[in-house]
Parts: C-alpha cells; sequence; structure tokens
C-alpha cells in the first residue's frame, strides 16, 4: 500500500532534443530556406510581361466589343483615331500607358474616353506620373517594375505621307481585331493597317533582360517573344 503512494520515478523523467538533434533541424531548415528564397524574389521583368500583355489583349477585346470608329466623321481622315488604342506616353521621365478611344477625333486622349480597369474600377489614362485616386495603378509602368524605354520595332503603320510610323508609341485595333498603326495621320482608307509583325521592347533600371512583345500584322495576336504559349 505504502509502494502505491509513492511517485514513479518513471514519470518524472524528462525528454529533450539532444545537441546534435538540434544541429540537424537547423541544418535541414536552413536548406528548405535557401531552395525556398529564389522563388520569393519578384519576377519585375514577367510582372511587367503580364501585364503589359493583359492590357494589350483587353484593348484588342475593347475593339471587338464596341467599335466607336465612325467612317462618316468629317472629314474622313480622322475616323481612325476612334480606334480603340493603348498608347505608352512618358511623363517626367516615366512611363504609363493609356487605354482610350479619341472619340473627339482631337489627337488627344481624355480621361473621359478612356478604359476603365475591370480589377480597380479605375480610369486607365493619366496626364502625369502622379497615381491619382482616380487612375488605375497598373498603368504606371516605371513606378511599378522599373521600366525606363520603351521602343517599337518594324511596326509599319503608314502615315499620310508613305512614311513608316515607327516613332508613335502607340497600338490600335479596329472591330475585326486586326492592329493599327499611325492614327495621328490616317487617311481615308486602311492604310493604318500594320503592314509588318510589330515588337515593343521594355528595358529596365535594374538591368534585367529587356522584355519584347510581339503583335501579329494580320490578327493582332499578341506574346512574349521568348513565351509562345503566353
Amino acid at each position: 500500500m505504502l509502494n502505491q503512494l509513492q511517485p514513479s520515478k518513471k514519470h518524472g523523467i524528462k525528454h529533450a532534443f539532444t545537441m546534435i538533434e538540434l544541429v540537424m533541424v537547423i541544418v535541414v531548415l536552413g536548406i528548405l530556406a535557401a531552395m525556398a528564397l529564389p522563388r520569393l524574389e519578384r519576377d519585375v521583368r514577367q510582372e511587367a510581361g503580364d501585364n503589359i500583355l493583359s492590357a494589350i489583349r483587353y484593348t484588342q477585346h475593347l475593339a471587338l466589343m464596341d467599335n466607336k470608329a465612325n467612317i462618316n466623321v468629317t472629314p474622313k481622315v480622322n475616323w481612325q483615331r476612334a480606334l480603340w488604342q493603348m498608347r505608352f506616353v512618358n511623363y517626367g521621365n516615366e512611363w504609363q500607358y493609356i487605354i482610350a478611344s479619341d472619340t473627339s477625333y482631337a489627337g488627344n486622349l481624355a480621361q473621359n474616353e478612356s478604359a476603365i480597369d475591370t480589377a480597380t474600377g479605375k480610369y486607365m489614362h493619366t496626364t502625369d506620373a502622379i497615381i491619382n485616386s482616380d487612375e488605375s495603378p497598373e498603368i504606371f509602368l516605371s513606378k511599378k517594375y522599373g521600366v525606363n524605354s520603351v521602343d517599337f520595332t518594324n511596326c509599319t503603320g503608314k502615315i499620310g505621307s508613305g512614311q513608316a510610323d515607327n516613332a508613335a508609341t502607340h497600338i490600335a485595333f479596329d472591330y475585326l481585331g486586326r492592329p493599327h498603326k499611325g492614327l495621328g495621320g490616317a487617311t481615308d482608307n486602311m492604310s493604318t493597317l500594320m503592314h509588318a509583325d510589330c515588337t515593343i521592347t521594355f528595358t529596365f533600371e535594374d538591368g534585367s533582360q529587356d522584355l519584347k512583345i510581339l503583335i501579329r500584322k494580320d490578327t493582332g495576336y499578341a506574346n512574349i517573344v521568348d513565351q509562345n504559349a503566353s
């Protein structure tokens, strides 16, 4: 009876990790952390590519669903300005883009002519490098991704003089989804249709590999150059 009242020595035994076990746990955790870190690093180039590619396709979608061009406008040479377009603009050495339809045929894109970002409900339009409360932050390429140049190559829409319009940083689409360039110098025919595949190249402040987006002349299909399935 007395023995039953005495506490068991076995219940008093405390288990703990040995120093070797603790060291092994630390080593394993270090290996797992080293494997996970590359995945946690921000891929700015890919993020920018996804954003811009989505915006190009959104512009084409608007053109297919909401054709604003009126061939009866006076003068007729202006009708192509109302095509939905994505225009890259530089304010204060920072790059942004605007998605809009120049329904006033004035040559400038006003906020009330611009598309709405379906994710934020804000305008895809800006007139400076400041993100205002009613403007989508997605359009500010320099602020979000460090984009420091935008270059159009081989985008041979024709301007009124018949020269290739590579300088104007915009791409537009008609109601069939076909890409156009050179809206500012449009004539009363379809001369703004792109005559060659267009490559838009973006460079980055941090030295990331250049981002190249290809837009095909006949269909307007766009993809990142080294990601053909994107």
